[in-house]
């Protein structure tokens, strides 16, 4: 089934583009579109979408409002079981309280206007898999925030933890977790490594289990401590 999305923005244009680009993928359908956080509660309820593209500046209520809203709620879905959308925040802004608010809220995705269409649709598969996904300049916000407030351990001793569990990977998985570690997509590192997505999606897979983390942004995080 295609996933379902729904594009807040209070560009019209904005809006528009994203319409006509998401509408070019066949796995994907703009079941609606909303200007501000109060219309995209009110399309959530009605349209059921799978992902919710957010911006953040927007009149009557903003993204980070509606996101927060959407997602506290998660716990609470109705009886009959209809999930609430998972949410990328699509902004020109990458500010690191906007990042750290965003996914503090529950955003489960942070990028930029002009990342690159075919991105912003991995993205949004990604997403509506459960995972996170960030744009590179998000992502290096995150980390910048995670590692500068870790407690308990100093660098050293992050940097020592982070090389012994990089030196369990294959020179392969290092590739693919260096590329995570840079903001990648899974098409990207296909490109960048000529693999097929397949055996991207399969290495990635395989760094999860051997770093014993959930996410790229762990993965992007124990990179980072590395010195990678």
């Amino acid at each position: 089934m295609a996933t379902r999305v729904l594009v807040v923005d209070d560009d019209p244009l904005v809006r528009s583009g994203l319409g006509l680009m998401l509408g070019g993928s066949p796995d994907i359908e703009v079941v609606g579109q909303g200007e501000n956080g109060e219309q995209a509660l009110a399309l959530v309820a009605t349209e059921q979408p799978d992902v919710v593209l957010m911006d953040i500046r927007m009149p009557v209520m903003d993204g980070l409002e509606a996101t927060e809203r959407l997602c506290g709620d998660r716990d609470t879905d109705d009886e009959e079981g209809d999930a609430l959308p998972r949410v990328i925040v699509l902004t020109t802004f990458a500010a690191d309280d906007y990042v750290v608010r965003a996914l503090t809220v529950g955003a489960s995705g942070f990028l930029l206007k002009d990342t690159p269409p075919a991105d912003i649709v991995e993205a949004i598969r990604t997403v509506a898999r459960g995972e996170p996904m960030l744009s590179p300049q998000a992502l290096s916000s995150l980390i910048r925030q995670v590692t500068d407030r870790a407690p308990g351990r100093g660098d050293a001793d992050r940097a020592e933890q982070a090389r012994r569990q990089l030196a369990t990977l294959t020179d392969r998985e290092r590739d693919v977790a260096d590329a995570v570690g840079r903001g990648l997509s899974n098409a990207d590192i296909a490109r960048e490594l000529h693999l097929s997505v397949p055996t991207v999606k399969a290495h990635v897979s395989r760094l999860f289990d051997k770093l014993a983390v959930e996410n790229r942004v762990q993965i992007a995080i124990i990179v980072h401590d590395a010195g990678g």
